[in-house]
């Protein structure tokens, strides 16, 4: 942290997103007055960011036991893709989602783990607390991942699509690349149509397969938008959707080599990265 700004210090995971904003007619009265609710005068990506992190690091370092956040830290993030355009909205919803996320820790390898650390009563008990938030209701839309990029995100992004570089202090803080969703929607069917003649097998597939059915729950009105979060450091500028592309024309052609070797670099980028997660 350094002015309010996440520098990308290695003692924490980078945190990649994958959100949706939407038009205020996406929203009922409650759900919009809500979020209305949650805005900052003068906030912007940047500083919502900042927000994200020290609400984060609020929770993991508080003396008491629950983990799980409380509406006090729902942010909303602002776009407008141009001057004479609308503005959308990006909830946060950290508090539905950590809801999910808990529900899956409990149910996983982990769930013994996690009962360790945090008695089983004590997460039923902030479980039962955290669901009584308002606007659970509201279809999540954002995705995050840890160390690294899910090579199906970048199925919906081209080079040229609209991108944010944001810099300070001579680091790369995050790369943002927005897109409408009716355009992701159908690069996501392009390319799920292509791989379940081709190559039905392949992880990407199910994973692309989940994705697009998410995008197709949301309004065309809507913009998706790629935050590299502060991993774009170690690779802006990433040939990473490039490298993905080539990869599935490759495929679709029959080069097998072509798409080996699409892999190979994309591998070769982000392999290292992902290994951060278990370094000390």
């Amino acid at each position: 942290m350094h002015n309010g700004l996440y520098l990308g210090g290695v003692q924490l995971p980078f945190v990649s997103s994958l959100r949706v904003y939407l038009p205020r007619e996406a929203y009922t009265e409650k759900q919009f007055g809500y979020f209305q609710g949650r805005l900052e005068e003068d906030q912007n990506a940047v500083t919502v960011d900042a927000q994200e992190l020290a609400d984060s690091l609020g929770r993991v370092s508080r003396s008491s036991a629950n983990p799980l956040p409380t509406p006090a830290v729902d942010r909303v993030r602002v776009l407008q893709m141009s001057e004479n355009s609308p503005l959308l909205y990006a909830p946060n919803q950290v508090v539905a989602r950590s809801i999910s996320a808990t529900a899956e820790l409990l149910s996983g390898p982990m769930a013994q783990l996690a009962r360790l650390v945090v008695p089983e009563p004590e997460w039923s008990e902030n479980l039962q607390r955290a669901a009584g938030a308002p606007e659970l209701d509201t279809e999540v839309q954002t995705r995050t991942s840890t160390w690294g990029i899910p090579f199906s995100w970048f199925t919906l992004v081209f080079a040229n699509d609209r991108m944010e570089v944001v810099e300070a202090n001579g680091r790369v803080l995050t790369v943002r690349i927005q897109v409408p969703v009716a355009v992701a929607a159908a690069r996501a069917g392009r390319t799920l149509k292509m791989l379940a003649e081709m190559a039905p097998d392949l992880d990407l597939f199910e994973e692309l397969d989940d994705l697009h059915s998410w995008l197709q729950g949301f309004s065309d009105d809507g913009v998706v938008e790629l935050d590299y979060g502060p991993i774009a450091n170690r690779v802006h500028p990433d040939d990473s959707p490039a490298d993905v592309h080539a990869g599935l024309a490759c495929l679709a052609d029959g080069d097998l080599a072509g798409a080996a070797a699409a892999y190979r670099r994309l591998a070769s980028r982000w392999i290292p990265i992902r290994q951060l997660a278990r370094a000390n």
